[in-house]
């Protein structure tokens, strides 16, 4: 299973679907790992942004706490929350850190399992002119470092298959 085509497949459907895209495993060891992937959608700038901060539209229930991704919400200000709320339970997934408006939006974010591993964990989507009218380059770059005993070399390979249910 290539697993750089599964993070990149599960990134673009973020934003709607496109190809090619191109993903790139930029470091993995021990203690730290950085991925990042870069493709085109067919979405206007202003329409990729407003998908990219409706999580319910693209993140997958199963990789929810709640059972349904509808629970999901971005408050797209600096502080804001990327977060589930539910009946009986609450949980934040990340942080906004920076944003330009259809430009980038960053997390403190360590998602699913890494949240318990007391590592910090980085992603940035940025968005971009496309190649053509009514297009926009996506990029996404996460990067996440820790303790050795963290083994996020391990985890690299659980994590683009989990991202490409996405």
């Amino acid at each position: 299973m290539n697993f750089k085509a599964l993070f990149a497949a599960c990134a673009l459907a973020v934003v709607g679907s496109a190809l090619p895209a191109h993903a790139d495993v930029k470091a993995a060891a021990a203690d730290g790992m950085i991925l990042q992937f870069k493709g085109e959608v067919a979405l206007s700038r202003d329409d990729a942004w407003s998908r990219l901060l409706n999580p319910s539209a693209w993140w997958v229930k199963d990789h929810t706490y709640s059972g349904d991704s509808k629970n999901l919400s971005i408050d797209a200000v600096a502080g804001g929350c990327w977060c589930e709320l539910w009946e009986g339970g609450e949980v934040e997934h990340g942080r906004v850190v920076y944003l330009k408006r259809n430009e980038a939006i960053r997390y403190n974010a360590p998602l699913g399992p890494l949240q318990g591993l007391g590592v910090n964990a980085v992603v940035t989507f940025s968005l971009a002119d496309g190649s053509a009218a009514g297009r926009t380059a996506i990029t996404v770059d996460m990067v996440v470092v820790g303790s050795s005993l963290s083994g996020l070399d391990k985890l690299r390979r659980w994590w683009t298959r989990c991202l490409a249910r996405r």
